[in-house]
Parts: structure tokens; sequence; C-alpha cells
């Protein structure tokens, strides 16, 4: 139940700015408690995950997977006869009414839990009443806790950089596209980069990734950021190392794209001029939406624009917090939902010590083969504990569905264990299946399970999984 303020100010007791993810599991979770929600979002429900995330790109990702699979139909004896064709506009349509008919179920949910939508983009006036107003169109809203959840966006770098660089698109534009383009450069070393190239790559589009330096998702660990390197080269898309564009030209006739790309190695820089580009897809980082007047409440930002909070997610100023993307930690869906909701229950439930624990994060990235990541990497435990307190175990092995065809793809399997028992305080996998395996394993290695108690468990036969438990 919302109350009118002389000055015309709607107060309420929770104020949600940011429809996504976070912002959302954490309105209906207040609610519960029965206090007054509204939330705030400029755009559709569901924020960057529902609409341009992870909800479309794994609708991609299966339909890669089955361009895959095709290739090694023979192998199992199908005959496909007359060829196989593949209209990309079939699975956009599809994708696109799934993820209205989430957008849906999102604003039908928020209706349950009476939690009041506002459309609009929010603005913090610099008043108080006695608490921070904020400001949507004509509306003005106050409330004793508000929540910052407006996540992030893609960036492309200007012109002035990049010559040209504004013909390119991010991720956003990704869904957008109404048909596979035939020849596409995807620049970025990271996991969107990573994901997009290999759906477009298996798909049939000539695709090729720029990298700044000698391997992709290097920041994970070592022989993870090895092995996807060697896929993505092995299944065919052609890999800039050491590499930036230099420039983009634009054939306002054709529309298509000739980009110069510089490689540097050894000192020496060679030029390589693509030609017949149709789609340029800049995946080069992101940043925080913070575009909401927060210098008129001091809000504190680091060097990179993100909201700084504590481990309770309350930023500098009494009865601000932040949670998902805009805070910069972790930036995964379903961390910004745990942490929404913790929120809630220390808010509004009486918990008041309750806080999300960002150590040992499950995370997924859908390369191709996908892989699965949690816990510290080999270095990290190195660098944390001593060289003499890390032991490692790894196994690498062509999974039994390669095991009659010609196409290959392998699995990479790491252990990085704690000295002297022997705790798995990372486990690091890529290959068939490691997307659905690490939910389990995650459990194990989130309760601290040692290497010893992983062996007791029996394996199952003949899956991949049971790599992990019989490692010696």
């Amino acid at each position: 139940i919302t109350r009118r303020m002389a000055s015309s100010v709607t107060k309420v007791d929770y104020l949600v700015i940011g429809g996504g993810s976070g912002g959302i599991a954490s309105a209906r979770r207040a609610t519960e408690f029965g206090v007054s929600a509204v939330l705030i979002e400029h755009g559709p429900l569901g924020g960057t995950c529902v609409n341009v995330g992870c909800v479309p790109k794994k609708v991609m990702f299966n339909t890669a997977m089955h361009a895959e699979m095709i290739h090694d139909h023979k192998d199992y004896g199908f005959n496909l006869g007359g060829g196989v064709t593949f209209d990309w506009s079939v699975i956009k349509q599809k994708r696109d009414a799934y993820i209205k008919r989430l957008n849906g179920i999102y604003a039908t949910n928020l209706d349950k839990a009476k939690v009041n939508t506002v459309h609009g983009h929010a603005r913090f006036t610099g008043e108080s009443d006695p608490h921070p107003i904020v400001e949507v169109g004509d509306k003005k809203f106050t409330a004793p806790h508000i929540l910052i959840a407006t996540g992030g966006y893609p960036v492309i770098p200007s012109n002035d950089e990049i010559p040209g660089a504004s013909h390119g698109i991010t991720s956003d534009g990704f869904f957008e596209l109404e048909d596979l383009p035939k020849k596409t450069v995807v620049v970025g070393a990271g996991y969107i980069a990573v994901e997009l190239a290999g759906i477009l790559n298996a798909l049939g589009s000539e695709t090729r990734l720029v990298i700044r330096r000698h391997q992709a998702l290097r920041a994970f660990d070592s022989m993870i950021s090895e092995n996807v390197t060697h896929e993505i080269t092995s299944s065919g898309i052609t890999l800039d190392r050491f590499s930036h564009v230099k420039k983009v030209v634009k054939d306002s006739t054709t529309g298509k794209m000739t980009i110069t790309i510089d490689s540097t190695q050894d000192g020496t820089t060679t030029s390589t001029v693509v030609e017949n580009v149709e789609c340029l897809i800049w995946a080069i980082g992101r940043k925080p939406n913070t575009d909401m007047n927060l210098d008129k409440v001091g809000v504190k930002l680091d060097n990179r624009g993100n909201i700084v909070v504590d481990k309770f997610q309350n930023t500098n100023i009494e009865g601000v917090h932040a949670v998902g993307d805009v805070q910069g930690k972790a930036l995964l869906t379903p961390v910004a939902i745990a942490a929404g909701r913790r929120l809630a229950h220390r808010l509004f439930d009486g918990k008041t010590d309750l806080f999300l624990d960002y150590t040992n994060i499950p995370t997924v990235v859908f390369s191709h083969p996908p892989i699965g990541t949690i816990g510290y990497t080999e270095a990290e435990a190195k660098k944390l504990h001593g060289d003499d307190k890390i032991k490692t175990y790894k196994a690498m092995f062509t999974p039994m569905y390669h095991a009659v065809t010609e196409r290959k793809t392998k699995v990479a399997m790491k252990l990085v264990c704690l000295l002297p028992t022997e705790q798995v305080i990372g486990l690091h996998m890529q290959g068939l299946g490691c997307d659905e395996m690490l939910q389990g394993f995650g459990v194990a290695v989130k309760m601290g399970a040692t290497k010893a108690q992983f062996d007791e468990c029996i394996a199952i036969h003949p899956t991949s999984s049971e790599e992990l438990v019989t490692m010696r």
C-alpha cells in the first residue's frame, strides 16, 4: 500500500530501480514480508539475461548444437539424403516469441506479488523527504530502502579510437539479426565473444575472432584457456592473435564492410584486410548502468564506474543498496537473484546478518564444447597458498560420444586441491555435458569436499563425469 505525501511524492517501503533478474527477485521476495514495493524499469522486464543475454543465447547455443551434430549423423548411420538447409528466421521467431512470453510471466508474477511496476527511466533528484527522492517522468518516489539493480550494457569503441567502429554491433545487436551473416568478425576474448563466435561458426557463418593476446578466456584456469583456444581453431574459426581492429570501412551500396586487422608479434606489425564482412560484433566488455544522477546523492563509484558496496550490498549512502552487474562483482544472473533475495530477507525479514558469499560460485561458458568452472584457478591457488600447498589432478580424453565420429572434441578436467587435506578448492572442465554436470559438483566444492570424498563416490559408467571421481 502506498501513501501520497503532501509534496506529491509516493512513499513506499522498498523502491527498486531495475526490472532485471536481481531487482525483480528482491522486490517479489520483499512483498512476502508485508512491505510495499515499487519497481521501476524503462525497458522490457527481465533485464539483460532474459532479453539479450543468457536466455536467448542458450536458445542459439542449442541451435548450434544441432548444426554440430548434423556432421556426426552419418557416423551414427543416418543418411540425410539431399542435404540440410537452415532457416535463421524460424529459430529467431520462436526465440522472440519465447522471450515475449517470459516478459509476460515476469509482469504477471510482479502483479501477483503486488509489486507496483512503473515504466520509465529513474533519476535521483538530489532531494530528500527524509530519504532520497527518485523521479520517473512527472512522478516522484521515495523509500527508506532503495535498491539499484540496473545492470550493465555492452560497449563499442568510438570512431575516434577506431575509424568506422560504429558500423559494428554488440551482443544486443546479435539478437536483432534477421538472417545468418555469411561472413562475421567478432572482437573480444571473453566468454561473450567466444560464445557468439562459436554459435555463428557452427551455423555456417565464415567466422573470424580477433583477440589481443595469445589465448581466449585468459582469466580462466590455464588449462581451460589453452583448450578453448584449441577448440576455437579446430572448429574452423579463424583466430587473429595479438591483434586489434585498426579501421572499418562500410560500402554504402552493398552494406558490406572491409576491416583492417593489425597483428603485432615480436615487435613486428602486419596488417590483414578482411573484405565482404556482413557482421562485425564488438564483445570487448560491459559498463554499469549508472546514468541516474547518483552524484546528487553521493553514491560512491569505483574507478570503473561500478557502485561500491559492502558484503551486505550497502552503498556508502544510508538506505541505498545495489545488487547485480551494476556493482561489478560476479556478473551472473543467479548471483544477482541470490543477492537480491538475501537483501530482502535482511531488510524486511529480520535476518540482519544474511549476506551472499561470493566465493565458490559455479559458472558455465556455452562455448563449443561448453566449459564449467568453480573455485580457484591453479595460478590463483598457488599465489594464495604457495606452490607447495597445491596439488592438481588432470585428465584429458575423447568422450564416448566421439568414439565413432570423424569429428572430435576433447574433454579436459582439472581438480585443484589444498594440502594436506586435499580439499578441492578449484574444479575446471571443458567438454560435452560439462555445463550440466557442474551443478552437482558445485555443491560438493561449496561444502568443502576433499579429493578422498570425491573418490568415495562410486562412478557412473559410462559418462564423462566419472573421471572427476576416479582421477589419480
